[in-house]
């Protein structure tokens, strides 16, 4: 047995109005400003790595007697804490990378203090790319990243990015969450606008 039911067709033509807006790729108004950011957490392994070796520094100098053997202990105490130092500040400025976008700029930031810090005027940008995989293999690590062959990248985990094509004939390159709306965003900021347009 077969029933059918009796779709009002009012239904049917506002189903068919949103078919048509998504296919032609018709999006909400863009938000006056856009913010996401990308997170690392196993970047906390390595600063938890680099807090170890200080504290190995600190036991070192604590508790070793300084009469005999002075040079290699120096050296091991102030190498432990060197590299405990850079290890890490370096993995705590890339755990996690704040993106914002307003009518004027883009601005980056790193970590909790927000440092590095990069603000590029949307005059700057030619374009707008969402990339699918980006990841620390193709720029040679995490962090701030530049290759000649490539331009400059902020990586801090595998996956999705926003690729920003410069006037200048570089790339810029940041792995955000939600990439696809950041560049749906830079795009809608970037198209000219018309005489008495309001966004």
């Amino acid at each position: 047995m077969t029933l059918c039911y009796a779709v009002p067709a009012e239904r049917i033509l506002s189903n068919l109005e949103r078919m048509r807006d998504h296919r032609h790729g018709e999006h909400a108004p863009c938000p006056e400003v856009w913010t996401g950011r990308a997170t690392n957490r196993y970047q906390w392994l390595l600063a938890l790595i680099g807090a170890a070796c200080m504290a190995l520094g600190i036991a070192l100098a604590v508790d070793s007697a300084w009469t005999a053997s002075l040079a290699p202990l120096v050296m091991a105490v102030v190498g432990c804490i060197a590299a405990g130092l850079l290890v890490l500040f370096g993995t705590l400025a890339f755990v996690h990378v704040a993106l914002r976008v307003d009518e004027d700029h883009l601005e980056v930031r790193c970590g909790h203090m927000g440092v590095p810090r990069r603000r590029i005027p949307l005059s700057q940008v030619a374009g707008a790319e969402f990339a699918p995989h980006v990841t620390p293999r193709h720029w040679g690590g995490w962090g701030y990243r530049w290759r000649p062959e490539k331009g400059t990248a902020v990586v801090v985990r595998r996956g999705e990015g926003v690729v920003l094509q410069m006037w200048d004939g570089h790339t810029f390159t940041v792995t955000v969450d939600d990439a696809e709306a950041a560049v749906r965003v830079i795009r809608d900021r970037l198209r000219p606008r018309r005489p008495g347009a309001t966004r």
